[in-house]
């Protein structure tokens, strides 16, 4: 057990359980009052952290939508997740056993692959494994809470409970891009495909899922080109 690395994952990984925990508990208070029970939201979080995914899901349970509907839509929002793991894979320390990709893996979202991708040289996965330890409490937690609360909120808490991860997210970008131009200029990258996205009559009909695919691969393989990473800084340790 790498324990330093443990307790940095620990440290970076707590403003990711915060930012997860009001997330999780606007799905929590949505999902009870769609007619789920306590258990079955807290289990939904526990297993599959995935926000879009699992709100995704949630239309469909409560809609009475079919198994493939289902699977076709999560693996259109998630196949993101295969792109982040791919990466994470070179990433990892040299020799490192198959079991501890898989559990690695597990914990891959948008947050924790962000703050593991930004860490210098290889990447130990007793790093993940601390980050996980309390991103998916919070994220899990935050569901309880929630689902337990029911409708007590008034609603413009709720909506502000919803954009909480955003500025966790602007947390886990914006260090990087300051010292680093290559990340910046990723960061404006993305936000000018999405905004094309989000703006052309043509492209708004794409799927949310597909638009975070399409914009991964166009610019980090835009970046991959310009900004290659020298194979020496990404064996260190």
């Amino acid at each position: 057990m790498d324990r330093k690395q443990f307790q940095k994952g620990i440290k970076d990984g707590i403003p990711i359980a915060l930012g997860y925990f009001a997330v999780s508990f606007t799905f929590g208070m949505m999902a009870v009052s769609g007619g789920m029970g306590t258990w079955q939201a807290v289990l939904i979080s526990l297993t599959n952290l995935t926000s879009a995914g699992q709100f995704a899901g949630l239309d469909i349970i409560l809609a009475g939508g079919s198994y493939w509907e289902m699977a076709l839509t999560q693996l259109i929002i998630n196949l993101r997740y295969c792109l982040m793991s791919f990466s994470l894979a070179q990433k990892l320390e040299k020799g490192i056993a198959g079991v501890h990709r898989y559990v690695v893996a597990f914990g891959v979202t948008d947050e924790i692959f962000g703050v593991s991708a930004s860490q210098e040289g290889r990447l130990s996965p007793w790093y993940n494994y601390g980050a996980m330890c309390v991103a998916i409490p919070g994220w899990t937690l935050g569901t309880l809470a929630g689902a337990v609360s029911g409708n007590l909120l008034p609603a413009f808490m709720v909506s502000a409970l919803g954009i909480a991860i955003y500025g966790m997210f602007l947390a886990v970008i914006i260090p990087p891009a300051k010292t680093n131009r290559a990340v910046l200029l990723v960061v404006i990258g993305a936000m000018a495909v999405s905004t094309l996205f989000a703006a052309a009559p043509g492209l708004k009909k794409v799927s949310s899922g597909f638009v975070i695919i399409i914009t991964t691969i166009l610019v980090a393989g835009i970046a991959a080109y310009f900004c290659p990473v020298k194979e020496e800084s990404a064996d260190e340790s």
